[in-house]
């Protein structure tokens, strides 16, 4: 029969802290309606002040880090009653920083690091980036080759990422950058903080087949960090960058980042055009339900490894992409004279068939954000299933001896 399946109780407590966080939220929806005059970003800025002056913007934090020291079971509780009411837990263009980088910064940085940057990150004065992947490397993310050279109290950078997502935005990035050449490649990796807005750092965006630019590639050339701006200790760059994927995986399983076409809008085209009589249609349907309440449920286990969660939410997207192609066509292919991205991102309630349209083209990006399906599938096989490691003759070589593309 198996082991029993163990229910978690709820602590002490939740149902009160489930009405402050509803309190809190009825309070702050002006600051999450679209105000004209207003960018999302400072909507979403405005937000998170309110909501971190409130106690509810470091939930699962310390204490003494600005935080109410509470599990995540409350940190899960308020994301709950975010979703119920349509407020965005995570504010547009501030989810790399509040699901990534300061998690990191809270775990592994210094006393300094934290009291420099997690206060302020929360409340979203500042906007972060993810400095980790490189033209060269490709999905060998150890073999970056952007250089960080000690010059006195400061690091002194330069090299190349790409598909950082934000960063026209951003104001830091954590940046993973190569300070030991004459070691093995993953050991020589140090994580840094770099600030963004400096002549030495020149973003340049990519421009998606969406109409829309989340992405760009970033030059740096002589950039300058200060010395102690390392997090974690120099040379153990790869082990937080491990730790850094873990919290991006549970963060986009959880429904943080690109969103699939929510499963409510496509029941509701097909009630649109008729199709809901339609025995193929209706087990389309129910398989993107099912997919739904699978992903909500994996996010309620605890302890699971965040690959899983982020694996269904990519095959919910593409299902999703694929039912809404057929029931939208031939409107979904097409937009009404302006970009696809005109709309907001995500928002799927746009003028008739652009929403659609940005829906269907962005979905192949959910099995790529965040790592491949290929990377999550090695991930899992190897760290949860203890399956043999693919081989890798060039893991015990100093770096500097591997060979490269040019």
């Amino acid at each position: 029969m198996g082991e029993p399946l163990v229910v978690d109780e709820p602590p002490p407590g939740l149902e009160e802290f489930r009405a402050e966080v509803r309190g809190f939220l009825d309070q702050v929806h002006e600051l999450t309606s679209h105000a004209s005059g207003e960018s999302t970003l400072e909507r979403g800025r405005a937000y998170l002040a309110a909501r971190f002056d409130a106690g509810l913007g470091a939930i699962d934090y310390p204490v003494e880090n600005g935080g109410r020291g509470l599990d995540n079971r409350y940190a899960r509780a308020f994301r709950v009653e975010a979703a119920r009411r349509k407020s965005d837990d995570r504010a547009p263009g501030f989810g790399i920083g509040l699901d990534m980088c300061l998690p990191t910064i809270r775990d592994h940085g210094s006393d300094d690091l934290r009291a420099r940057f997690l206060a302020s990150g929360l409340r979203g004065d500042d906007v972060w980036c993810q400095l980790y992947s490189e033209p060269g490397a490709g999905s060998d993310l150890a073999g970056l080759t952007t250089r960080a050279v000690r010059d006195g109290d400061e690091w002194v950078v330069t090299g190349q990422k790409v598909w950082t997502t934000g960063a026209a935005d951003a104001d830091y990035g954590i940046l993973l950058a190569r300070t030991d050449w004459d070691v093995p490649k993953h050991a020589g990796i140090s994580m840094l903080v770099l600030p963004m807005r400096q002549p030495a750092v020149e973003v340049r965006a990519l421009n998606q087949m969406t109409g829309v630019a989340h992405f760009n590639e970033i030059f740096m050339d002589g950039a300058r960090i200060p010395a102690d701006w390392v997090v974690g200790e120099e040379g153990d760059g790869w082990r937080l960058a491990v730790a850094l994927l873990a919290h991006e995986r549970s963060s986009i399983g959880a429904g943080g980042g690109r969103q699939p076409i929510p499963t409510d809008r496509i029941i509701d085209l097909a009630r649109s055009t008729g199709r809901t009589t339609d025995p193929l249609v209706r087990q389309d349907l129910a398989r993107l339900v099912t997919g739904t309440r699978i992903i909500q449920w994996v996010n309620q286990r605890q302890d699971l490894h965040p690959s899983i969660a982020k694996l269904w939410r990519s095959r919910q997207g593409r299902d999703a992409s694929h039912v809404t192609s057929g029931l939208a066509f031939p409107g979904g292919a097409a937009w009404l004279g302006d970009p696809m991205g005109a709309t907001e991102p995500g928002d799927f309630l746009g003028a008739a068939g652009s929403h659609w349209a940005y829906g269907i083209c962005d979905s192949t990006a959910h099995s790529l954000g965040g790592g491949t399906d290929e990377v999550q599938k090695n991930t899992l096989g190897e760290r949860v299933l203890g399956l043999p490691r693919e081989p890798a003759p060039d893991r015990g070589l100093p770096f500097s001896q591997v060979p490269k593309n040019s």
